[in-house]
């Protein structure tokens, strides 16, 4: 009883303070201009690469802390070239990157002041991966977002949560208040050291989320420190729960909101901004076994299913560690970028329609153009409920072929010149 009374007495705080967070002028443009952008990818890059089985390797094999070092000294990612990635990127219609700056891990992947476990003063490498991709972004026009783990199995420092329990870390160091301060040095390196950042992504509150009272992350100042130091800098957080006060975006997991099948997505919807992200694979850190990638069309379809539910679509690459992007993420990149070049107008700069979701697809609008997007193949006929809106014309997007329109109860029948077939079938509707 005490415990269900004290989070209902943390729930209260949390609206209260919700209610007094109020998104300055700079955050509600940023809110806006990601809103419009649809299409981000996510790259999971680090140390971790180099076992080639995924970014939780060192807590999944139970790697000891003080060994799992060492893998920096042997990381050259030889192959590494910042242009390609961004080139490829932005081919594929992406118009963000969200990339790992610190992942669970603890390795640093950007020159820090914090200690000397990172890519620049901790690997033969020596090159600032992050400075790179960061230059690449502003030289082709990609918006750079960063990734930020809140928890760490390599600092003593940090305070021990439900994981990373067996990598022989020592349990008399932990001490939050150096943690946390180390943690705040660092963004501010990132938000001075990079040039403008479009948001930050955090990841790891859940690590605290089974302790027997609710732990204090502090986000309030971390929050407003990122917006002093970059106004129009987003905040986001994987925390698989409803917005924070001082979040910007609400984040989903290899799930669109509404939906849960993987089980981290079961919070309600915010009318903040959304993202979902979603792998490639069934990894996000590079896995050599895994080869059970979507194909191109299930992921041009996730796209649209995203759009049609007002949701940004943020897709997973796991780089190889010689600094490539596996080939496999290549040829669907490549893929997604042909769709959008043809299709991108029902994409980009829409918002969901007045049509929900739907077993046959989504609908997509903009203004009065609403976009009906045909998922799934069925008969020429497809009914739309549009109540008292009146449709002044139709025609299929791909060739402007015209669609008739029937008036009928509660809305009208589209009648196709042909039965829906391919990865998405588009009609294009004015509306009066």
């Amino acid at each position: 009883m005490k415990r269900i009374l004290l989070s209902l007495l943390v729930a209260a705080a949390c609206l209260q303070a919700s209610a007094q967070y109020q998104p300055s002028a700079e955050i509600r443009k940023a809110q806006a201009e990601f809103r419009d952008n649809k299409f981000g990818i996510f790259l999971h890059w680090g140390i971790y690469s180099m076992l080639g089985d995924g970014e939780w390797v060192m807590n999944n094999k139970n790697i000891n802390y003080g060994e799992y070092t060492h893998l920096a000294d042997g990381f050259f990612p030889s192959k590494f070239n910042a242009d390609e990635w961004v080139q490829a990127i932005k081919a594929a219609g992406a118009r963000y990157i969200t990339i790992t700056s610190r992942h669970h891990d603890g390795f640093s992947m950007f020159k820090t002041s914090t200690s000397a476990y990172n890519i620049v003063d901790g690997t033969p490498y020596g090159r600032d991966v992050l400075k790179e991709v960061a230059a690449a972004c502003r030289k082709y026009g990609v918006r750079l977002h960063v990734y930020y783990s809140h928890l760490d199995w390599h600092r003593p420092d940090y305070p021990l949560g439900r994981t990373g329990r067996k990598l022989g870390r020592p349990t008399d160091k932990q001490d939050w208040k150096s943690y946390y301060g180390f943690m705040n040095t660092q963004l501010r390196e990132l938000l001075t050291n990079y040039g403008p950042l479009g948001a930050i992504w955090f990841d790891g509150w859940w690590d605290h989320d089974s302790d027997p009272k609710p732990f204090d992350w502090q986000l309030e100042g971390q929050y407003k420190l990122i917006h002093e130091l970059q106004p129009s800098c987003l905040v986001a957080n994987n925390h698989h729960g409803t917005p924070y006060p001082g979040e910007d975006i609400q984040i989903f997991e290899q799930d669109l909101p509404g939906e849960n099948t993987y089980g981290l997505s079961g919070q309600g919807i915010s009318r903040l901004p959304l993202e979902t992200c979603l792998t490639m694979n069934d990894t996000w850190g590079y896995s050599i076994t895994d080869k059970n990638y979507k194909t191109s069309d299930d992921l041009i379809r996730e796209l649209v299913r995203a759009a049609g539910k007002d949701c940004n679509l943020l897709l997973n690459i796991g780089p190889r560690p010689d600094g490539q992007l596996p080939v496999e993420a290549l040829e669907r990149l490549k893929a997604i970028g042909s769709w959008l070049k043809q299709n991108g107008q029902t994409i980009y700069g829409t918002r969901g329609g007045l049509v929900a979701p739907h077993d046959w697809g989504v609908t997509t609008q903009r203004g009065n153009t609403l976009y009906v997007h045909l998922l799934k193949g069925q008969d020429r006929g497809l009914f739309l409920p549009l109540a008292n809106r009146k449709v002044k014309g139709a025609r299929m997007f791909a060739d402007g072929a015209r669609v008739k329109v029937v008036p009928v109860s509660n809305g009208v029948t589209l009648l196709l010149p042909q039965a829906p077939k391919g990865v998405d079938t588009i009609v294009e509707l004015q509306l009066k």
